[in-house]
C-alpha cells in the first residue's frame, strides 16, 4: 500500500474537514437555542442573564460533542467511500452519531440535575423531550451528511471520469506517436518486407499479429480498465512484433497466476512498460533483453528487465511512468512502485479487483 494519500482521498478529506464546519454553522442558530430550552426550561427565557449564559454554555457542550461526532462521520465515510456503500455508511453514521449523542446528553443532563445551572428546572418530563429532540436532531444531521457526501462522490466521479478519459486520450495518442512513426514503421515493413521474401509463411503470421497489434491500441484503450487476461494477449502479440525484428536480442517471461488474469490495470499500461525497456536498453543477440510479467500474490504484478546500457543514452521523458500513474491515482487507492537500480528496473503495479472495478 502506498503510504501517500492519492488525490481522490485528499479532495475527500478537504471536503470532510470544510463540510463539518458548514454543517456546525448550520446547526448552531436552531439547535443551541432549542436545546438550551428544552434543557434549563423556562428560566431560560425569563432574564438576560439566563439567556445569554445559558446559550454559551450549551453553546460549549455543544462543540465538545460535535468534535467526536464529526470524527466519526469521517472515519466512516473513509471506511465506506463509494456511492454503492451509502445505505451501510448512512446508517452506521447514524448508529455512531445516536450513541454519541447519548453518551452526551445524558451525562450534561446528569450535571443541569446536580448543578442546576442558571435556574435549570430539568425534570424527569423534559428528560423525554431531550432525548425526542436528540433523536430527531441526529437523523436530520445524518441526512445532511449523506445528502452533501453523496453530491460531492457523484461530483467527483464525474470529474474523474472527464480526467481518466482524457488520460486515455493522452495515452493512446502517446502510443500511436510512439508506434505510428516513420521509424517504427519503416523497420516494420522492412522486417516484412525481408520475410515475404524469404518466409512467407512468417510473413502472413507478422502481419496478423500486426493488425491485432493497432487494432487493440485503436479500440480497448477508450476503456477505463482491461482485464489483465486481455492485456497479455495483446501483449503477445507485441512481443511477436518485437521478437521477429529483434530475434534472440528480446525475451519475455510471463507467470501469471490464473486468479490474477481476471483482475484489471488500465489498457496499455504493460505496453508502455516493454515500450520503455526497448527505448532504454541495448538489445543484442549476444546479450539479450530480458522482460519478465509475474504475479506476487496480494493483487500486484511485477515487470521487470535487465539494464543494459546504451552506449549513446536516450534522453527519458518519463510520460509513459507518468501517465501510468496518473491513471491509477483516479482508479485505485494502490499506486505503483517503481524500482530503477543499477541492474534492474522494476514496476510493481496494483491489480484492481473486478468489484472494486465496478464501484
Amino acid at each position: 500500500m502506498n503510504p501517500t494519500l492519492s488525490y481522490n482521498q485528499i479532495g475527500r478529506e478537504i471536503w470532510l474537514s470544510l463540510f463539518g464546519r458548514w454543517i456546525f454553522a448550520l446547526l448552531v442558530p436552531w439547535f443551541v437555542p432549542t436545546i438550551s430550552y428544552l434543557l434549563i426550561g423556562q428560566p431560560y427565557l425569563e432574564s438576560l442573564y439566563n439567556f445569554i449564559g445559558g446559550t454559551l454554555m450549551i453553546f460549549l457542550m455543544t462543540i465538545v460533542a460535535f468534535v467526536p461526532h464529526d470524527w466519526a462521520a469521517r472515519y466512516i465515510a473513509r471506511r465506506y467511500p463509494s456511492l454503492d456503500s451509502t445505505f451501510r455508511r448512512s446508517a452506521l453514521t447514524a448508529a455512531a452519531f445516536w450513541i454519541l449523542t447519548f453518551v452526551f446528553v445524558t451525562a450534561y443532563m446528569l450535571f443541569i440535575i446536580r448543578f442546576r445551572p442558571f435556574e435549570a428546572e430539568l425534570d424527569g418530563r423534559m428528560i423525554i423531550n431531550v432525548y425526542l429532540f436528540e433523536f430527531v436532531a441526529v437523523l436530520l444531521l445524518t441526512v445532511l451528511y449523506e445528502i452533501n457526501y453523496s453530491l460531492n462522490e457523484w461530483k467527483t466521479l464525474k470529474i474523474n471520469k472527464e480526467l481518466l478519459k482524457r488520460a486515455g486520450m493522452q495515452g493512446q495518442l502517446q502510443s500511436l506517436k510512439s508506434q505510428v512513426n516513420p521509424h517504427f514503421l519503416f523497420n516494420s515493413l522492412n522486417t516484412l518486407s525481408a520475410l515475404i521474401a524469404d518466409e512467407p509463411k512468417r510473413a502472413e503470421q507478422f502481419v496478423d499479429e500486426m493488425a491485432k497489434v493497432y487494432r487493440y491500441l485503436l479500440q480497448t484503450n477508450q476503456n477505463e480498465l482491461t482485464p489483465l487476461s486481455a492485456e497479455l494477449r495483446f501483449i503477445r502479440s507485441y512481443y511477436h512484433l518485437l521478437r521477429t525484428r529483434y530475434d534472440t536480442g528480446f525475451e519475455l517471461m510471463i507467470d501469471v497466476s490464473e486468479a490474477d488474469l481476471e483482475k484489471n490495470i488500465p489498457p496499455l499500461t504493460l505496453q508502455l512498460l516493454l515500450e520503455n525497456a526497448v527505448k532504454h536498453n541495448s538489445i543484442l543477440e549476444s546479450n539479450p533483453l530480458k522482460v519478465s510479467i509475474r504475479s506476487m500474490g496480494d493483487d500486484l504484478l511485477e515487470i521487470s528487465n535487465n539494464r543494459l546500457i546504451k552506449s549513446t543514452p536516450v534522453k527519458s521523458t518519463r510520460l509513459g511512468l507518468a501517465n501510468i500513474t496518473a491513471k491509477y491515482e483516479l482508479l485505485s487507492d494502490r499506486m505503483p512502485a517503481i524500482e530503477d537500480g543499477e541492474g534492474i528496473f522494476k514496476v510493481t503495479l496494483p491489480l484492481i479487483p473486478l468489484k472494486t472495478a465496478n464501484a
